[in-house]
């Protein structure tokens, strides 16, 4: 079982919850995100303790190769690791974006789209978020939207909850809103294109670019009734909230110990704590697993044991 350094990012619009969340010790301010999982050129997360501490995650996929990823994932993904995991902490609206498919990413000549997932913490009261489309539009309306600063008005928006799941697949447009504070999963791309940013200036007084042309290739302009995941959740067993090709996501809420079977699954495993405190145990080893901790679990691992009063969410490819 792998924990990572984590990789805080301050941004203009970064908040003051993550630190407190991750009981880091560290009095950096403005942090919007926390990389707790990435094999994103550049942006590689760390390992932080054990016997692999200091190597890089895409160091231990080459090393490892199936054996930490799975082999399906493996032949799929080869020596990059598939999926990027963040908390994200919005002080301040973030812009109006959207994500290519793969198939449009490769055609703008970028490696790979983005499909995402939020699950909401903790949030300011009152905060929002957009996502999806509420009406009609077309690709000409949509460009006099951006132009006219009402684009806005064609955008689904949410009051979130703590525990309200979002998904977003890639050419859905959204935004998170200030005062969220979210749970972030993700295929492992950067590529984001921004629609729309309030006509605010960075710090140097420039408007920040926007990638009108590009997210106009991207969109989808589907309209569904409701794009907030609305699910159940039990105590004491897993809920599954996301499943599409590039993860499956569960919620757990455990007050009793649970021994998760990973017999039958051919991929890593990541838990993520948003709540709570107890730990893990697998393969002999056990970690301490509290709210703010991201554990990376191989594929070779058959069970882990899960124990305390924990809420978690499961992801794997």
């Amino acid at each position: 079982m792998y924990k990572f350094e984590p990789l805080l990012k301050q941004t203009l619009w970064g908040g003051d919850k993550i630190i407190p969340f991750k009981h880091l010790s560290t009095k950096i301010e403005n942090v919007g995100e926390s990389w707790e999982i990435s094999g994103v050129k550049d942006n590689e997360t760390i390992v932080a303790s054990g016997p692999d501490k200091g190597k890089s995650l895409n160091q231990l996929v080459r090393e490892q190769k199936e054996k930490l990823v799975g082999q399906e994932n493996y032949e799929r993904f080869g020596d990059e690791f598939p999926l990027l995991i963040k908390f994200i902490d919005a002080r301040q609206d973030l812009s109006i974006q959207v994500h290519p498919t793969d198939e449009i990413a490769h055609r703008q000549g970028k490696s790979r789209g983005k499909t995402e997932m939020w699950y909401a913490l903790e949030p300011t009261p009152g905060a929002q978020l957009y996502n999806g489309l509420k009406q009609q539009i077309t690709p000409e309306q949509y460009k006099e939207m951006v132009a006219n600063d009402t684009i806005t008005d064609a955008l689904a928006r949410y009051e979130v909850s703590e525990g309200d799941v979002f998904f977003i697949p890639a050419g859905r447009i959204h935004a998170i809103g200030a005062g969220c504070f979210v749970a972030e999963i993700q295929q492992t791309s950067d590529v984001t294109y921004r629609i729309y940013d309030f006509k605010r200036r960075d710090k140097n007084g420039n408007y920040r670019e926007l990638h009108t042309k590009e997210a106009a290739e991207s969109i989808n302009y589907t309209v569904l009734p409701n794009y907030r995941t609305e699910y159940e959740l039990s105590k004491n067993q897993g809920t599954q909230v996301v499943s599409c090709p590039y993860f499956t996501t569960a919620v757990y809420d455990l007050n009793e110990p649970m021994t998760l079977d990973y017999s039958d699954l051919d991929s890593f495993v990541i838990l993520i704590a948003v709540k709570g405190s107890g730990s893990l145990t697998a393969n002999g080893d056990t970690v301490s697993f509290q709210m703010g901790d991201t554990v990376l679990i191989p594929a070779t691992t058959t069970e882990v044991k899960v124990e305390g009063t924990v809420k978690f969410l499961e992801t794997f490819v």
